[in-house]
């Protein structure tokens, strides 16, 4: 049978809280983890690696934070493009400042910046919800890509107002700057990603996780049980904006090279990773991966169809894309409203009977 729990019985506890308790989720948790450290960067060329995957990876872990907050909080965030800036010009400020500390650490620590800014702009959670948080939210967005064009400490006075990513070294590989190789920025960021995708996973699973589910189904019942709204939301503002925060780290320092807050960071990247999350599943961190490559995949496909294929005009074959994505945005509300993630776990239940009738 390809799929079966029947038979997999647990003898203690540990086993049965485990991670991935049923053998077949681990082999596939296996083969996708051999697959992306063993397989992709012998099989694929620079340009799907460079072009492709390294932003699949990054807005795969902006997806991740967004989805702590909405999907397993229930707090609607339209700030992600304003925290990804965060996170890209603290870690610029940092690799300037204290290069000696090593880039995954200042990666780090650029993300517990952005936590702090996040669980600030998360204040106006504890009294408003719904369409009045996103409001607010939005009004962060605006306001973090006005401080940082504005004020020139942040970009060091330069004239242009860009921040260039200096070349920096990880075990004597260089891992930023133009004179990186791709493969070892993908090994990087894949690793990254790989690790903190099993921390989320960790902290849905556990006090914090439910006190947040508590909140996102009834904040009123969550409360009369005994789960405090102040931590809870600051918590998942704090831990959403920590994970966006190192995917903005990431998107500047190792993918793009050098960034202007108001093209790289707009209200663009907002609306696309929360669509990421809406296509991927609400709640889910494999939502996070499926939207976060459902949408950077589908463009090349269109332009590879529209362009090449049937030789549309560039412009209209771009009108195309964002008409295609709003219709698929409406689709899922309608049909499936927890998105890819959920195709996916019918997918599994229906294997479980397989080959026997339903």
């Amino acid at each position: 049978m390809i799929y079966r729990e029947t038979g997999q019985f647990k003898a203690n506890y540990a086993d049965d809280q485990a991670l991935f308790p049923i053998a077949q989720d681990r082999y596939v948790i296996y083969a996708v983890l051999f697959a992306t450290f063993a397989v992709v960067p012998m099989i694929l060329n620079q340009y799907w690696l460079n072009a492709i995957i390294l932003p699949f990876l990054i807005y795969s872990l902006a997806a991740l934070g967004l989805n702590v907050l909405t999907g397993y909080c229930g707090q609607v965030s339209l700030g992600t493009g304003g925290f990804m800036a965060v996170g890209a010009f603290s870690i610029y400020k940092l690799m300037v400042a204290v290069p000696e500390l090593g880039f995954i650490t200042l990666v780090i620590l650029s993300g517990i910046i952005t936590a702090a800014v996040g669980a600030l702009f998360g204040l106006p959670s504890l009294r408003i919800k719904g369409f009045y948080l996103a409001v607010a939210t939005l009004a962060s967005q605006f306001f973090l890509i006005w401080l940082f064009n504005k004020v020139g400490w942040f970009f060091n006075y330069n004239a242009t107002g860009m921040i260039t990513s200096p070349p920096m070294t990880i075990f004597g590989v260089l891992v930023t700057g133009p004179e990186a190789t791709v493969t070892a920025k993908y090994f990087l960021v894949a690793s990254i990603v790989a690790v903190f995708a099993l921390v989320a996973k960790n902290l849905a699973r556990g006090r914090f996780g439910r006190n947040w589910m508590a909140i996102r189904d009834m904040d009123i019942a969550a409360e009369l049980i005994g789960v405090r709204p102040l931590i809870a939301k600051l918590s998942a503002f704090a831990v959403s904006s920590f994970y966006i925060g190192m995917a903005g780290a990431l998107y500047f320092a190792v993918w793009l090279g050098s960034a202007e807050p108001t093209e790289a960071f707009d209200i663009n990247q907002s609306f696309l990773v929360l669509f990421m999350i809406i296509i991927g599943g609400l709640g889910s961190v494999l939502g996070s991966f499926l939207g976060a490559g459902f949408l950077v995949l589908m463009p090349i496909l269109l332009k590879n169809i529209l362009v090449d294929g049937f030789g549309t005009d560039s412009a209209l074959a771009a009108h195309i894309e964002i008409m295609t994505v709003g219709a698929l945005i409406i689709i899922f509300l309608i049909v499936e409203p927890h998105g890819l993630a959920r195709l996916w776990r019918i997918a599994k239940e229906k294997l479980r009977l397989w080959p026997f009738p339903y």
